[in-house]
Parts: C-alpha cells; structure tokens; sequence
C-alpha cells in the first residue's frame, strides 16, 4: 500500500496537488502576514504560479515581489517548481497584472 500511495503521490495531478497545498499552507510564511490577507496561491502549472490578489494595488506589490516569491516558494518545495508567477485580481482572472 505504501508503494502504491508513493507512486501516485509522484504522478503528475497528485505530486501538482500536494505542491499547491503546500503553497496554502505556508503562503504566509512565504510572502509574509499582510500579503498572504490579501492574497492567495491559485494554481501551479507548467512551472507557473498564479497568484490571486484583492485589488490592483496589492497584484502590483505582488508583481514587484514575483522573483522573491518564487525563490521563497522552491524553498518551501524543495524543488524549483516555480519559474514564472502571474498575479490576477479577485473577480477578473481573465486580467492577469
């Protein structure tokens, strides 16, 4: 049973899955506590990390900080998972910053 668990848990949707609730876990930890109020870990795909913000003032603080963000991120991971972070407003995911 263990062999099967750690077999899925390395396949793609699961091994996505885990990364991305490790992100919400320690999404404070990883951009601080006033950030993390006002922000959240969406998605992690192909290496991009798509953060969602309250409003343009904090996706802008965000996008200033993308480079940390990401490097914070691979540190919590364990692994460079995250290249790129696009950060979206809350309510208008088709308006990436």
């Amino acid at each position: 049973l263990g062999d099967v668990v750690a077999k899925l848990l390395t396949e793609r949707p699961f091994h996505v899955g885990t990364q991305m609730g490790r992100l919400a876990g320690e999404w404070e930890q990883i951009v601080g506590e006033r950030l993390a109020a006002e922000s959240s870990p969406k998605t992690l795909e192909g290496g991009t990390l798509v953060i969602s913000a309250t409003s343009g003032a904090w996706g802008t603080q965000l996008s200033f900080l993308a480079e940390e963000i990401a490097r914070k991120a691979n540190e919590r991971l364990g692994a460079q998972a995250v290249r790129t972070v696009r950060v979206t407003i809350s309510g208008e995911a088709s308006k990436p910053l």
